[in-house]
């Protein structure tokens, strides 16, 4: 008897998750819909894709396409696990904001004040600028020989920053996306919190929020659950590249997450359980440059109106992976894509698609 009970438990978990909601069962077309979107990805014999939709904090639509590892023939679902590349930008984030909240560091401390060795022109960026791609740290990929071999962590790309002496600009003048800025915002959690970055947003954030396998992977150190390998398609054919000499870079793009645990995270932003809502308003507002103009970036979030309406957004590429998500918190709606394919160009506009069939917003 106990074991039929566990079983309707968690059948019924199981259902309740990836079950269609009321509105979709009044709208039988929508998941035939959802699925002519992405087409393209539902293959058995092909790498795929991943999408949730939510809205309220509950599951509209949830559905896996095509395989996670094309030598096992292991599928996508919900449980599947991939690299989020710079989707994982919002989780770095995150981690300075709890920081500043428990009064571990302000967003005005400089990168000197934090590392002292660093060069002087350190002494001008901020961690706000670091978080609002308004620092004008110099690439670390442009940095890298096209001979490199070896994997280059966050600590390499600090060393790589101190071993020159200036900017593409004044910090503060102009936005230019940095990927060395999240890197180095990896090394201050470090720094600040005794932690070494993997295990803060352990503690911190995942745990916190039950993201049970959600890890920023570090090879001979962490596990990858039901992990999505990655591709790239040459001549009509995909090649496993799973990982690249910036793959094992954390800061910037670092994180494996499922759909399930997504979900946990995106339900997290409505509340205060990791920050204030102070805090979550700061991390969702335009940044203001140095000549008081406003720029579409947060604390890793692009920052959209449409019609007036708030909506959040960010894409994630690297090797083997591409990814989209977009939030409307006004609506309280999100839309996610996560692909185990190199190169997809379009996941915006899908994901803008699967929103209209609930929300007419784009």
């Amino acid at each position: 008897m106990k074991r039929y009970f566990v079983f309707l438990f968690v059948s019924y978990t199981f259902l309740h998750f990836c079950s269609f909601s009321q509105y979709q069962k009044n709208n039988k077309n929508v998941e035939s819909v959802i699925d002519s979107i992405l087409i393209e990805f539902n293959n058995d014999k092909t790498p795929g894709a991943a999408v949730l939709v939510l809205k309220n904090n509950k599951v509209l639509f949830c559905k896996g396409y095509g395989l996670a590892n094309l030598e096992s023939h292991e599928r996508i679902n919900e449980f599947t696990n991939f690299r989020l590349a710079s989707i994982s930008k919002q989780f770095t984030a995150m981690c300075i904001m709890i920081l500043k909240e428990r009064g571990k560091l302000k967003y005005e401390n400089s990168i000197t004040d934090i590392f002292p060795e660093f060069p002087d022109y350190g002494s001008r960026i901020t961690i706000k600028h670091l978080l609002q791609h308004t620092s004008g740290l110099v690439d670390y990929e442009d940095m890298l020989a096209d001979t490199v071999t070896i994997q280059v962590h966050d600590d390499d790309v600090l060393k790589m920053m101190a071993s020159i002496d200036s900017t593409y600009f004044i910090p503060g003048s102009k936005y230019k996306y940095s990927n060395s800025g999240y890197a180095i915002l990896a090394m201050i959690v470090e720094k600040v919190s005794g932690k070494r970055y993997a295990n803060f947003l352990r503690d911190y954030i995942f745990k916190p929020l039950k993201m049970k396998n959600s890890v920023a992977y570090e090879k001979g150190i962490s596990v990858i659950k039901n992990r999505a390998i990655g591709y790239y398609k040459k001549d009509n054919e995909f090649i496993e590249r799973d990982q690249s000499s910036t793959s094992a870079v954390l800061g910037d793009g670092g994180i494996y997450c499922s759909l399930v645990d997504y979900k946990k995270w995106d339900n997290s932003l409505y509340t205060n359980k990791l920050v204030s809502q102070k805090t979550l308003d700061e991390a969702f507002s335009q940044a203001i440059l140095n000549d008081g103009t406003s720029i579409n970036y947060g604390f890793g979030w692009f920052i959209n109106y449409v019609n007036g309406i708030k909506v959040l957004e960010h894409g994630g590429s690297t090797c083997g992976f591409t990814n989209y998500v977009i939030r409307i918190p006004e609506r309280r709606i999100t839309a996610i894509i996560l692909t185990n394919r190199y190169g997809e160009t379009k996941l915006s506009d899908y994901c803008k698609s699967i929103i209209n069939l609930f929300e007419k917003i784009f």
